[in-house]
């Protein structure tokens, strides 16, 4: 491609509205221009860069016996209907009706079209284990569409569904999968992918792992034991918290006036807040109040309490709602609550201390010496902490680190929450019917391209990987009009073609900055610069995107070395 033809200009400044990296240099670089909030047009560039993401992801599907499909985008809403999803999912699912007023919807993941699609062709044990795969266009109506292609509304993905008689079954492939995802983030060029066990969230399922490219700019946060052996997301990381359990002291009501918060009233009493009960009220999507209780120096992780609740949303409940069941917002206790108009949770941190201090339910009083295996029964106890950086690994006990990450992709076990719902079953050997078995997973095409920008870029641009760079030389002509330049890149730019090399040729006669700026942001791994100077040598200078290092090679030898040097790169990425 001759760059007095590419489609799509580089622009010099910042975007203001961008932020990160990856977003600068997609915008910047032009491989992409933004549409509408978190919807974006492909150019030339970005379009080569997310087709050799593509081609990465289906030879490793292939490679795992998958068998590529492709389903609608637009689905009738009565297949989410069936598994339940239509009505549990919220605003980010875009419903609509068609001209006829059928409910429609626009889908964000296909468990359902799949499981529609192959109830109708595998129907006997013998046909099983099977995947589908397909690449696909999703829609998330998403509510903070940011970050250029890291959180979009519109975007790509691969999506692959297996399918299996048993759980050994579904097991054995999960790891197939997981070793084909390593495989593919490695080929992408990702310098740090951490695979960690994460929340399944709407998709179900009790194992799940998600793939965060780490990022300083990543959305996710991840907690990781110094020696790698323990990785979590925050949403369900824990820790192995130690508790101390004192004789309980006698139950005492005491005046802490206008003190609400847990830090007035520790300070007020000459505690610390781990010497406190912290209440926290909420209201699933029915409107049932739980009282979630932890401990004044922690958290409520919201993701474990829904799980452990098994509602979806949780949001906080208003002073009106908390009132109704007895409680005082700012003194609110579990303690002579109404339990048929509230649900307590406590947190392991309330349930393993002593003599804490909690509301009164009464303004301005808390209650002194409050111990849960005496003063609370029959509540539910379990772990809704939030973990924080330093706090004990749960396998190694060393302090858990920090870092933050942007989610590639994500394996789960789903079981048969779809199979069930749907009727996808098959016959056993007996002719009796089992509902099948599912695993899905998911990656990221365009959230991959960004990632990689993330982790592979300096001040100037990104630097691509060779396997997904859009091309793997970069021809600069300097002053082309002069000594022959002109006819002698001419001539490189067929050679490099004819042996195979997928070849940028900058023709424009531009300055040597503004070339070599625009170069920057193109990333191509080799660069080529032909001048008069260098040309009066029979020479050509060959340097690595961000290494300031240059060779000169003969022209004699340029084609043999520049094969032999985009081969040696690419071996790096095996």
């Amino acid at each position: 491609m001759k760059m007095s033809q590419l489609v799509g200009k580089r622009i010099k400044e910042d975007p203001r509205d961008a932020v990160t990296p990856s977003h600068k240099f997609i915008l910047r670089g032009g491989y992409a221009r933004q549409v509408s909030t978190g919807i974006f047009s492909l150019l030339p560039l970005g379009k080569k860069i997310v087709d050799r993401i593509e081609n990465v992801i289906r030879e490793e599907m292939n490679r795992i016996d998958g068998q590529e499909v492709l389903m609608p985008v637009v689905l009738p809403a009565e297949l989410w209907e069936e598994s339940g999803r239509y009505q549990s999912v919220g605003q980010e699912l875009l419903r609509f009706k068609d001209r006829n007023g059928k409910d429609m919807l626009l889908a964000m993941t296909h468990e359902e079209a799949v499981v529609h699609l192959l109830r109708t062709e595998v129907n006997s044990y013998k046909q099983l284990p099977v995947m589908l795969y397909q690449i696909q266009t999703k829609y998330r109506d998403e509510a903070r569409a940011r970050g250029g292609l890291i959180r979009v509304r519109e975007f790509t993905m691969k999506d692959a569904y297996s399918f299996h008689t048993s759980q050994d079954c579904l097991v054995k492939y999960y790891e197939r999968a997981h070793e084909a995802y390593v495989r593919i983030f490695k080929r992408l060029g990702m310098k740090n992918v951490l695979s960690i066990e994460s929340n399944s969230g709407m998709m179900g399922g009790k194992v799940s792992h998600e793939f965060m490219a780490v990022s300083e700019h990543g959305e996710d946060t991840i907690f990781v034991s110094p020696d790698g052996t323990y990785r979590a997301n925050r949403e369900i990381a824990t820790a192995a918290w130690k508790y101390t359990k004192e004789p309980a002291k006698a139950l005492q009501k005491v005046h802490t006036p206008g003190k609400e918060s847990i830090e007035d009233v520790a300070a007020f009493l000459g505690l610390k807040p781990e010497n406190t009960g912290k209440a926290v009220f909420y209201r699933d999507g029915e409107d049932n109040l739980i009282f979630a209780m932890i401990r004044g120096d922690f958290e409520v992780n919201e993701t474990k309490l829904g799980n452990f609740l098994k509602v979806p949303e949780l949001a906080f409940a208003n002073d009106e709602q908390i009132r109704a069941v007895g409680a005082v917002p700012g003194f609110a206790s579990p303690l002579d609550l109404d339990r048929k108009k509230v649900r307590i949770v406590v947190d392991r941190s309330i349930a393993e201390s002593s003599n804490l201090v909690v509301g009164a339910n009464e303004a301005d009083y808390h209650y002194l010496n409050f111990n849960f295996d005496r003063d609370l029964n029959g509540v539910d106890v379990t772990d809704i902490a939030t973990v924080r950086e330093g706090d004990p690994c749960p396998v190694t006990g060393a302090p858990l680190q920090l870092a933050r990450g942007i989610e590639v992709g994500n394996i789960f076990q789903l079981g048969t929450k779809y199979s069930e719902s749907m009727d996808c079953r098959y016959l056993d050997e007996n002719g009796k019917s089992h509902p099948m078995i599912m695993g899905c997973y998911g990656i990221g095409v365009g959230r991959s391209m960004a990632s990689v920008i993330e982790q592979s870029h300096d001040d100037y641009g990104p630097i691509w990987p060779i396997t997904i760079a859009p091309y793997e030389v970069h021809l600069c002509s300097l002053t082309p009009n002069k000594d022959g330049v002109g006819e002698t890149a001419d001539k490189i730019y067929r050679d490099l073609k004819n042996a195979g090399i997928d070849v940028i040729y900058d023709d424009r006669g531009e300055k040597a900055g503004f070339m070599f700026n625009d170069a920057d942001l193109i990333g191509v791994p080799f660069r080529l610069i032909i001048s008069p100077k260098t040309l009066a040598e029979g020479k050509i200078e060959f340097k690595r995107r961000g290494e300031k290092d240059v060779i000169l090679i003969d022209l004699a030898a340029l084609v043999d070395t520049v094969k032999s040097a985009v081969a040696d790169e690419y071996r790096k990425y095996e």
